[in-house]
């Protein structure tokens, strides 16, 4: 199989790629170490049989430019096929600011298509190529050179099987005319802005119960200045401090250093820059004004009977998801299930475009008792009050 090292090949390759309406894509790379993932290869196939036309782009080869492979990304003419693109389109996002466009996530489809939920890479080559595929170089050090004769088979086997795929899910939403459903649910993963992590928001993915707002200020201030950090740095989030030491410390608030090295749980972080930040961050946290603390997220009021209510629409959105060979969790999630039930306008996508009509129309429906569903030998039937 083809290894390109140089920019030369990766050019002629790329205007052959051009004049094709699709190629898949796959990458290789390695983030315990960093922060942002370090990109290790990129597997790329045109249509074909094979290894036809399927090669590997060593990103780690001395003098070697990403730039026609980006300019490929951005011909509107060449679908890029992935499989669980979300990472993969960060990496290019964050490295060559660029976004493959357009793009088609087979996950994506394939959850459209009634395969389930997050259906892996292995179950469609199975279920659709009839093919196996050999995970077994899945989790070695993608940055060593050179690359093992297992590990080249197991790359390229992401992209060469992935056409099969592709064509066949294609050809299934489009004899389903739920092209539309697919295209909606990348626009997520087509914004920028799904790849930005900003530091001051960086507070809002951790896990706690507390109801202070002074807690969560200081909490907020922690996790902006470690995320900051770890960016301007390269390093993996725990490696500047890890969540239960940031937690320990928003609660107990360290005036200065004698007081910081008390903790329990924080390990190399008690001195130097590190020190420093914290201890700023602790004292912005207890300074911030009233009007300047983090919101706490209300609890919705539950309605009496809302929790019935929610059961009947699991209900139906099971019988649902099933009639229309559409993952359940692709229509409505708990979260928006319990937010028909409890809120007088719940403005959630399961009561949006092709959502609606598939199960957002007859949720209201059964909110308002105007039908009600009955359970007979053969599934759940619909029956109007």
């Amino acid at each position: 199989m083809k290894t390109i090292t140089t920019t030369d090949a990766l050019v002629a390759y790329c205007a052959e790629c051009a004049t094709h309406p699709y190629v898949t894509i796959d990458t290789e790379f390695l983030r315990e170490r960093t922060y942002y993932a370090q990109l290790c290869l990129v597997q790329v196939a045109m249509p074909g049989e094979g290894t036809s036309g399927a090669v590997l782009i060593d990103t780690l080869a001395g003098g070697l430019d990403l730039a026609p492979l980006y300019d490929l990304f951005r011909d509107e003419n060449v679908v890029k096929v992935f499989h669980a693109a979300r990472q993969d389109l960060e990496i290019f996002a964050t490295e060559g600011g660029v976004i493959p466009k357009p793009f088609f996530d087979t996950q994506v489809a394939a959850m459209v298509c009634g395969f389930g939920e997050q259906v892996g890479y292995e179950t469609l080559v199975r279920k659709i190529a009839r093919e196996q595929v050999d995970k077994s170089s899945r989790f070695t050090d993608w940055s060593r050179r050179p690359l093992s004769a297992n590990q080249k088979t197991y790359a390229i086997g992401d992209v060469t099987h992935l056409r099969v795929v592709y064509e066949e899910l294609a050809k299934q939403l489009k004899e389903t005319g739920r092209e539309a459903w697919v295209e909606e649910e990348l626009a997520v993963l087509m914004n920028p802005d799904t790849y930005i992590i900003k530091p001051e928001n960086a507070w809002k993915r951790l896990k706690t119960r507390t109801n202070s707002r002074r807690f969560l200020a200081v909490a907020r201030e922690l996790a902006a200045f470690r995320e900051e950090y770890a960016q301007r740095k390269n390093i993996p989030r725990p490696r500047v401090y890890k969540d239960d030491a940031l937690l320990e410390l928003a609660a107990n608030k360290p005036k200065d250093s004698h007081e910081l090295g008390k903790s329990r749980l924080l390990r190399d972080g008690r001195r130097g820059e590190i020190a420093e930040g914290i201890l700023a961050a602790v004292k912005r946290g207890v300074e911030c004004e009233e009007e300047d603390l983090p919101d706490l997220q209300k609890q919705r009021e539950k309605k009496q009977g809302s929790e019935a209510l929610s059961d009947l629409l699991r209900v139906l959105l099971k019988a649902k998801s099933s009639s229309a060979g559409v993952a359940a969790k692709l229509i409505a999630t708990s979260s928006d299930l319990d937010r028909i039930a409890n809120e007088e306008t719940p403005d959630v996508p399961a009561l949006r475009g092709w959502r609606l009509k598939t199960f957002g129309a007859d949720a209201l429906l059964l909110k308002q008792g105007k039908i009600a569903l009955s359970a007979t030998a053969d599934g759940v039937k619909i029956v109007p009050v």
